[in-house]
């Protein structure tokens, strides 16, 4: 939605968004923010500069810590949100490890099933005698 109003004379247009967007800033405007205020010496002038700017002190203290420390990354602008975390290879390996013993026990269930199941046939057919519990 764009306005226009009629104050003393002058034309003053307004533009209404949606919806407000986050800031972003390049590395070069960054440098430039920075130069331009390492440059102000007089009283005001730096002030003045965060107001046209739109800028908070924050975050020029931010960009100077990042230049000083040579972080060439930490004057472009970085993905919000959480960071993801190296899988740490012992975890890893102890996943690996519990898939296989899954495995193995499915496997020796199986087998289990299959001797008690060849026990009976057995039994049914009369070739092996009946087993007797050994309590002695």
């Amino acid at each position: 939605m764009s306005t226009t109003m009629e104050t003393s004379g002058m034309a003053v247009a307004t533009e209404v968004v949606a919806k407000a967007q986050r800031r972003r800033f390049t590395a070069a405007e960054k440098l430039r923010l920075l130069v331009e205020a390492d440059g102000c010496t007089k009283p005001g002038e730096l002030s003045a500069l965060l107001r046209r700017e739109g800028l908070y002190s924050s975050h020029l203290s931010a960009w100077r810590a990042a230049r000083k420390g040579g972080e060439l990354a930490g004057l472009t602008p970085r993905p919000r949100g959480p960071k993801g975390r190296p899988v740490d290879p012992r975890d890893r390996k102890l996943a690996d490890q519990a898939r296989e013993i899954a495995r193995l026990q499915a496997r020796l269930e199986r087998a289990e099933g299959l001797i008690a199941l060849q026990k009976k046939a057995a039994e049914v057919l009369r070739l092996l005698p009946p087993e007797r519990d050994e309590e002695r």
